[in-house]
């Protein structure tokens, strides 16, 4: 009975851990390109999807194990 449990705390946590991330780079982008005032919000596309390859990579490093 305690293993679901477990489970749940588990992809919960990683959830969260992929939205701080994704957060993190999204804002991180979103304020340099309001700094430089660039029309075309390039470093905001790409720190995203960084981001997302980065959670992605520790989801996938995480389920392995």
């Amino acid at each position: 009975m305690n293993k679901p449990v477990n489970n749940y705390i588990k992809y919960t946590g990683i959830a969260f851990q992929m939205i701080a991330i994704i957060g993190v780079f999204s804002f991180a982008g979103y304020y340099i390109d309001q700094k430089a005032r660039h029309d075309v919000q390039w470093v905001t596309a790409i720190l995203s999807l960084t981001g997302v390859l980065i959670s992605l990579y520790l989801v996938i490093r995480s389920l392995k194990d």
